[in-house]
């Protein structure tokens, strides 16, 4: 809902997890309908080494302090989303 508020589309959410995850549009659509939980999502993610540079504060919590790698992923997927949402540019969001 927030991002068709934000004038976002489903596109520009896809590209920035295939690019956060390296699932190509194949294996993305796949876990999504496969309803795989998060647990399951990232472990068959091969994370973009860039997203080292994904830090900041993502619902009162900074991304670099988060210890549990599964949160941390998580945190930083969202993070994304929030730029995504906010009308940040594609190339500052994807750490080009």
């Amino acid at each position: 809902m927030k991002m068709k508020e934000k004038g976002c589309s489903a596109e520009e959410l896809r590209e920035v997890i295939r690019w956060l995850t390296g699932f190509n549009q194949t294996v993305l659509e796949s876990h999504l309908s496969q309803k795989r939980n998060l647990t399951e999502f990232f472990g068959a993610a091969k994370l973009n080494p860039n997203t080292e540079l994904i830090t900041g504060t993502i619902w009162v919590v900074k991304i670099q302090e988060i210890s549990v790698l599964l949160m941390k992923k998580i945190r930083r997927r969202d993070k994304l989303v929030d730029e995504l949402a906010k009308g940040r540019h594609m190339e500052n969001i994807l750490r080009k």
